[in-house]
């Protein structure tokens, strides 16, 4: 009656997938690395809630204006429940051993996303936006 769910492996795992909803867990993986985000992402249809379980996360929203991203980042303090509305620009920073669980609407991550590259000004900008607040978190 009782199902348990790990996974270690790197990268984004749904691993409930119910009628309206799901979780899934997102474990450190290169692409979430500061210096490897190149991108920002949008879903239109669902908020997205993020826990941090382990290590060290920032969630970055950013409104864009004209084409430049305005950023808010906020350190991710452990087992504190965060919410990115929908329509609302975002990514997520990651160390080494980071682990994040999040739940959205179900398939969100099949159909419900658009993206917003950062040309190379913007990533310099938010990783060293990124890296003071990493900084900041006490692990």
């Amino acid at each position: 009656m009782i199902k348990e769910y790990k996974t270690k492996e790197k990268g984004y795992h749904p691993f409930i997938i119910k009628d309206g909803w799901q979780l899934a867990k997102l474990n450190y993986t290169e692409e979430q690395h500061i210096d490897k985000i190149i991108q920002l992402d949008v879903h239109l249809e669902t908020d997205e809630v993020f826990v941090a379980i382990a290590g060290k996360a920032v969630l970055i929203a950013a409104e864009i204006v004209d084409k430049v991203p305005q950023f808010e980042l906020e350190p991710m303090k452990i087992n504190q429940i965060y919410n990115i509305p929908k329509g609302v620009w975002h990514n997520i920073a990651m160390e080494e051993g980071s682990e994040v669980l999040i739940a959205e609407k179900s398939n969100t991550h099949i159909s419900d996303f658009e993206h917003f590259a950062l040309n190379d000004l913007q990533k310099k900008e938010l990783g060293i936006m990124v890296k003071g607040e990493l900084e900041s978190l006490k692990i």
